[in-house]
């Protein structure tokens, strides 16, 4: 066969194209994470422009327009971290795919954001610093966009690294390392401090011992009975009203804050009318769904599909609702400080503001949100619509208990610690299983202790990560701020 016969030539541009084909996969997967800081770099360059734009665009309103780019950064990394913990269990359970979790994020976030995110924030977060301690205008705008700076730095590095954090205390971090650069450790209350420090132990804690709980009665009612559709029709029904009971005072006392002003008690009575209501409905649902499935565990995971997804929903309006302040409570803050020159302890969130927080946790979302989704959903302990539920479940009741004993907690380490809890619970069962059925066999035959502590069901690679990830939040944020404020009062804006 020589060169010039046609079947060489042919052959020739086929091993050609395929080398090109393989060739630009390469590149196209080298250069996937260069496409989403681009479009992260076109989006704060948007929000910066729009601040110009809305404040005349005058040379005294520069430091706005470096605040608003902060705002959207921040804003990017809320969407690529917190987000994963409201959808990561129902992508682990399969009960969603990873792009419809992502569609479904982006609305709720952003509406959570817009309907009910408060119009009204303080300035100085969580009170941990004493407002005379930056009674200067020009200190407490440096102050602010240092701890809105740091905050989505330290943010994007736990999100690069694969631990969610919290980014409600990265932003008390900032705020804390800022005030102690400006007016000394004086300035810190230490008791508030401490309480959130306290947080780093309760929030997780909290969340896993409910999370197991509900899988330790779901697993006692109705996995581990004889009729399996007959349990579930009698107790699933009772499940979605306890979760719609937590989820509407969750709500009422999260997310109506802009509408109406809720007590506890308002909140915790609105919840239990709500919950008899969906109880009652979804019975004859419930029932309808069940016809036809066999008497397997199997067929249990249908049934919790549904109720697990508008979970996973309403968790996200309820975090958009709630943390949308950490993107852009301090641009607020500098917005109000530059227009009246002078500092105030709460300040309204212009609608601008509001929209460059609610879009930009949209965008981190969708260009970086599937990285901790799949590490929350499936490479801690292997998630099923049950389990999932139980996470799910144990976050909305967990923050609702936490309100109302006035504890400062985190929906970050709530969600995580059920998830957790879910996996922990897990391996007691599996070895307590074991251990009964060793008590029956012959030693020749028993599983042993070996392969039992082979059996791990919750990966400690990522818990010792996540563990050192939260209690490094505060102080990292805060060496973060300091470093910022330092810059910034060098630079002079």
């Amino acid at each position: 066969m020589t060169q010039n016969d046609p079947s060489h030539q042919w052959k020739t541009l086929d091993r050609d194209l395929n080398r090109l084909s393989r060739f630009e996969a390469a590149s196209m997967y080298a250069s996937r994470p260069l496409v989403g800081v681009g479009a992260s770099l076109v989006f704060v360059t948007l929000a910066a422009l729009v601040a110009a734009v809305l404040t005349g665009g005058e040379p005294q309103s520069l430091v706005v327009v470096v605040a608003a780019a902060f705002g959207a950064y921040m804003a990017i990394n809320i969407g690529a971290n917190d987000v994963a913990n409201n959808m990561g269990p129902a992508v682990g359970a399969k009960a969603l795919s990873m792009a419809g979790a992502i569609v479904i994020a982006a609305v709720c976030e952003s509406a959570g954001a817009l309907l009910a995110g408060g119009d009204v924030v303080s300035t100085i977060s969580k009170g941990i610093i004493d407002p005379a301690g930056l009674a200067n205008a020009q200190i407490f705008i440096w102050a602010m966009m240092a701890a809105l700076l740091s905050a989505a730095i330290w943010v994007n590095i736990a999100t690069w690294v694969g631990a969610p954090v919290s980014t409600t205390h990265s932003v008390v971090g900032g705020v804390m390392g800022a005030g102690i650069a400006a007016a000394g450790l004086s300035t810190v209350s230490w008791p508030t401090m401490g309480a959130i420090a306290a947080s780093w132990v309760i929030s997780p804690v909290l969340g896993g011992v409910i999370a197991a709980m509900m899988l330790a009665f779901i697993k006692w009612r109705i996995i581990y009975v004889e009729d399996k559709i007959a349990a579930a029709r009698t107790w699933v029904p009772v499940l979605i009203g306890l979760m719609t009971a937590a989820f509407a005072a969750y709500l009422a006392l999260k997310g109506l804050k802009r509408l109406v002003k809720i007590d506890i008690l308002t909140a915790l009575m609105i919840g239990a009318a709500a919950g008899v209501l969906f109880t009652a409905l979804s019975r004859p649902l419930i029932r309808r769904q069940s016809i036809g499935l066999e008497n397997r565990n199997k067929s249990l995971k249908v049934l919790f599909r549904v109720p697990l997804v508008v979970s996973a929903a309403l968790l996200s309006f309820a975090h958009g609702a709630n943390d949308v302040a950490n993107a852009v409570g301090p641009l607020a803050a500098v917005v109000y400080a530059q227009q009246a020159s002078g500092v105030a302890g709460e300040v309204a969130i212009p609608l601008w503001v509001m929209v460059i927080g609610a879009v930009g946790i949209s965008v981190g979302l969708v260009l970086f949100g599937p990285k901790l989704i799949g590490m929350v959903g499936s490479q801690i302990t292997k998630l099923n619509p049950m389990r999932a539920y139980c996470v799910a479940l144990s976050a909305a009741v967990t923050v609702i208990a936490a309100s109302w004993l006035g504890l400062p907690v985190s929906s970050t380490h709530i969600a995580v610690g059920g998830v957790f809890g879910v996996g922990f619970f897990r391996e007691w069962h599996a070895e307590r299983r074991a251990r009964k059925i060793n008590e029956g066999r012959p030693p020749a035959a028993r599983i042993a202790k070996q392969e039992r502590a082979r059996r791990k069901l919750v990966r400690r690679s990522h818990f010792l990560t996540i563990i050192a990830a939260w209690v490094i939040t505060v102080p990292a944020a805060a060496l973060l701020s300091a470093l910022c404020f330092v810059l910034l009062r060098q630079i002079g804006f």
